[in-house]
């Protein structure tokens, strides 16, 4: 995608920025430089779209549910409610 002159004139109208003359050709190469980035990057990305992703699989171990009693680990806590530990307020509801 190119980027020119008039679309950058364009943008300052509707971002409601003043931009002098002198100062158009810079940010036309600057936006430019910007939108040939945002390609490579998206060009990169859609290389790796068949690819499995790796994130959160554990290698070493296969994944076993064990059963426990919920008993066993809050009689280890500092304070506890019923079947909850009760810790330190940090969200306030205001």
């Amino acid at each position: 995608m190119k980027i020119n002159r008039d679309e950058v004139i364009k943008l300052g109208v509707i971002a409601r920025i003043a931009l002098k003359d002198d100062e158009i050709d810079g940010l036309v190469r600057q936006l430019q430089d910007v939108l040939d980035y945002a390609e490579c990057v998206k060009t990169v990305a859609g290389e790796t779209d068949d690819q499995p992703s790796n994130k959160n699989v554990n290698f070493f171990r296969e994944d076993v549910v064990i059963p426990t009693h919920s008993e066993v680990i809050l009689q280890r806590s500092p304070e506890r409610e019923e079947n909850y530990f009760v810790v330190p307020k940090i969200l306030d509801s205001k």
